[in-house]
Formats: C-alpha cells, structure tokens, sequence
C-alpha cells in the first residue's frame, strides 16, 4: 500500500506464512491479503512483498500460472514490488541454521534461481515503480574463515553472476522501461555483513570485477558500467541486522551515500535487545528469559558489546547462553525478528527505538522508498507472545502507520 500523504510504499514478507510450492504460497496469499486489504486499505491498492523459493518460481514460470496470477492481482487490487529471493529452499518446519545460504552466489544454481525472480517481477511490476529482489550477503562467513584463498574466489564468482543477472535487468529496462535491482542484505556472520563490509565490496570487488563483465558484454565504458551496477544493486537495509552490529540508522545512511550505493529496501524488524547486569543471578534469570528464544530452526546471531566497546560474536543463541553468566558482556543484541509494536518483553527489550529512528530519516532523505515488515519468525515465537497472524500482522503495519 501507498503510505498516505507519503511517497513511499508498505508491505509484509509473505515469508512468514510456511510454503515452498507456488500452489501453497498462492493459498497463503489467497487467505490473508484480501483479508489484510480490507483492514487496512480498502480504497487504494496493496502491495505484496512476495517470498517465492526456487520451486515456486519454476511452478509460477510455468503453464499459464503467471497469466493467472496477474489477473487474479488486477481483480483483487494488488501488485508486487519487491521479492524476497534470500532463502533459496526450505524455510518452515525445519532446521534451517546456516543453509539458509546456501546454494551461495558462487554457485550457479542461485544464478539461475536469481534470473528466474527477475522474470517473474518484470511481469508483475506495475508500470512507473522500480522494482528490488533482496538476497543473501553472497555466502557465509564462517564457511570461508580458514580459508582466504577460496573466500576470493567466492567473492571474485559471486561478482560474475551478480553482473549476469545485471546485465539482464539492462535489457529488461531498455525493452520495457522498468528498473530492477538487486538488493543484497547484509546481516550478521553473511560474508558483507556491516556498513564498512558493503562498502569495501563495492569498491574492492563489485564494481572492478563485475564492472569489466558488464563494459565487455554490452561493449560500454567501464565508467558506465559502474553506474549502472550501483542502479541495479542495492542494499536491502534490514533494520533487525545493522541493529544487532550496533550501527547507528544516520551514519550508515551517509556512509553508504558518499559511497554512491543506493539502499534498494528497507526491512522493518526488530531485534531482541537486553542490558547485562553485573549480578549473577539476575543474568541467570536473563539466561532463562532468552531459553525459548534459542529454537533450532533458524540462526540466531547474538553480538555482544562490552565495557570497553568492542563487540564479540557468537554464531547463534544456542551456543552464547551458556556464556552469558561468566561473560564480560554489557549489552546482548540477538537475531530474532521479534512483533515490531512489543517494546518490552519482561526484562527483555526491542531494538524498536531503532526502526522509528530509521522511518524519521526516510522522511527526511527519501533513501529509500520501498518498505518491508518482516516478522518470518511468528512460528517459532515464544507462545505468549503470540497473538492470531491475521491481527498479529495488522498490528505491524498499524504501528509503522502511527509512525508517520
């Protein structure tokens, strides 16, 4: 949906309703957004912030699904602007962790799968928007740690087939008219995971390496090269990851600026947050409050700022609980994408002040102007904190309103 009296566009991720097949993500989305429209916008058209997996955007390449599917999104008032292509298989009622990344931009299989979104997007996006695919920081990290040699080629590979994918939004948007980008989403442990980590990317590897593709393969200057690779890839600024890495919402906004790259979506989250007392056992009550937040389907990153501002990482929650008594930590900031309207969960609080942070900027700088709630962790939510999805996922969109 338009935000009223604002030029930016609202929606959710459907990525926290389960399914991989397009026939399940279609009745997910069949069930709840007409049902969310008439809540919320019945007079103007919704936006869809559309999760496809690789299976689903085969099935919805094929046959006459597509066709199907605009029609039924012109009947119901509804267009996609922006795909969600970071989790490639499986995502629900499963162990995730970090396959989550996988298969990573060096393999050709996320090329593929990548190609496959773009096709789907330019079909349905509407005339006069550009339209942004959000996907993984490249890799894992920790995948490559030991091995620098490997992690070059990762990034040298994952360079090439972000430019082939590029160079066919080129030709979409001279054939039609309509910009695409790439938004890569950078969170904690990806293999760009923090402001500096973008930026040393672009400028290290990006715009050299795949710039040389794109100035060979359409036979222009390298200098227009790199323009056109900072139009079609862009960050996907998840408001969840850059708070858990402790980066200020202002400074990222104008560190990324001076560096010519563009923010392609911005992903309304909210982190887990907590202050580490110096007192054992209240940290051991703290311990007990973060148990049910230690799931085993996804990764839930935890950093760690300490006295002397230095921040540690640990890979996931699971692992970092049993540190917390004996840690020398003074805050706790974990990766769990948390009801962005719950400031405070008993002793546990949000990085709520963050997002608010982050939407008075937009309406300042207008960075950006595609928005994303993202709550895909309702399934595995702590039971009372749970509300019913439908109400649950009004009342994201009702707090982000009340922000403007």
């Amino acid at each position: 949906m338009k935000i009223p009296n604002h030029n930016f566009h609202l929606t959710y991720c459907t990525n926290i309703h389960p399914g991989e097949s397009w026939s399940e993500v279609f009745t997910n989305i069949q069930k709840y957004i007409p049902e969310l429209k008439q809540r919320l916008s019945p007079q103007a058209a919704f936006g869809i912030g559309l999760r496809l997996a690789d299976t689903a955007a085969k099935e919805l390449l094929t046959d006459n699904n597509l066709a199907q599917f605009q029609t039924w999104l012109k009947q119901q008032d509804l267009y996609v602007f922006t795909l969600n292509g970071f989790p490639y298989g499986g995502f629900h009622r499963q162990v995730v962790k970090d396959q989550v990344y996988a298969p990573d931009w060096s393999n050709q299989e996320r090329l593929e799968y990548t190609l496959n979104l773009t096709k789907i997007l330019a079909a349905l996006l509407p005339e006069g928007l550009d339209g942004g695919i959000s996907t993984l920081p490249l890799s894992y990290k920790p995948w490559w740690l030991e091995a620098e040699e490997k992690q070059d080629i990762v990034f040298k590979t994952s360079c090439l087939n972000i430019a082939a994918v590029v160079a066919e939004m080129i030709g979409i948007q001279q054939a039609t008219g309509k910009l695409l980008h790439i938004d890569l989403e950078p969170e904690p442990d990806g293999l760009i995971e923090n402001t500096s980590e973008v930026i040393e990317f672009y400028q290290n590897w990006l715009l050299p390496i795949a710039g040389n593709y794109l100035a060979e393969k359409l036979n222009i200057s390298h200098s227009l090269a790199e323009t056109k690779l900072l139009d079609h890839v862009r960050i996907c600024y998840d408001t969840c990851h850059f708070s858990v890495e402790y980066e200020q919402p202002e400074s990222v906004f104008t560190s990324l600026k001076a560096a010519g790259i563009k923010i392609g979506k911005i992903q309304i989250s909210a982190a887990i947050q907590v202050k580490i007392p110096s007192d054992i056992q209240q940290r051991s009550v703290i311990v007990e409050r973060l148990q049910p937040f230690a799931e085993s389907t996804y990764l839930h990153q935890v950093i760690e700022s300490r006295h002397d501002g230095t921040l540690y990482h640990y890979p996931d929650l699971i692992k970092a609980l049993p540190q917390l008594v004996q840690s020398q930590a003074e805050e706790w900031r974990t990766h769990f994408h948390v009801p962005i309207f719950i400031r405070d969960y008993e002793i546990l609080q949000s990085t709520q002040d963050d997002i608010v942070t982050i939407l008075h900027l937009l309406q300042q700088n207008h960075a950006c102007h595609h928005l994303e709630i993202e709550t895909y962790t309702w399934d595995v939510l702590p039971p009372e904190m749970k509300i019913d999805i439908l109400t649950s996922i009004q009342r994201e969109y009702e707090w982000v309103l009340s922000n403007f």
